[in-house]
């Protein structure tokens, strides 16, 4: 494998776990991730994980709706504002197998590096993680391109 393509490779290799993992809950990866932002950051209003996963209202009404058929989320009044409508997870899916093998594997893959490569590491991730939020909200903030 070419160095210069080790960028889109971990990419996709992401991408395609989480689509994975997805299937096993009847999901989409996004949907998953989405499910992922309500479990850590929940409960949410609508509007808070459209801004959270920078989509437009309509689409994350439609995906609050798929994660409530696949029963993973619900609505419920907002108790400080019963005007509002808050989105909660529903439970926790059953993924613990799939994420002990992967957080079992990650650590021996990480025991290797000392504590300096680890440090270098975690800011390369955290810088990404900054990077790509920005970019995400550039393209966000410029909106859709209309489909044929």
């Amino acid at each position: 494998m070419d160095d210069t393509d080790l960028g889109w490779e971990l990419s996709t290799a992401v991408v395609l776990f989480h689509e994975a993992v997805a299937r096993r809950l009847g999901l989409s990866a996004v949907d998953h991730k989405a499910l992922g932002v309500i479990t850590r950051r929940g409960p949410l209003t609508a509007g808070a994980l459209a801004a959270e996963l920078g989509m437009n209202a309509s689409a994350v009404t439609a995906l609050v709706d798929r994660l409530e058929r696949a029963g993973h989320a619900r609505r419920a009044p907002d108790p400080a504002d019963r005007r509002r409508v808050l989105v909660h997870p529903a439970g926790t899916p059953a993924l613990g197998d799939v994420f002990a093998a992967l957080t079992r594997e990650m650590t021996a893959m990480m025991s290797k590096y000392d504590e300096r490569e680890t440090a270098a590491i975690l800011d390369y991730i955290r810088n990404t993680i900054a990077v790509l939020r920005a970019q995400t909200a550039a393209l966000t903030a410029a909106g859709e391109r209309p489909r044929p």
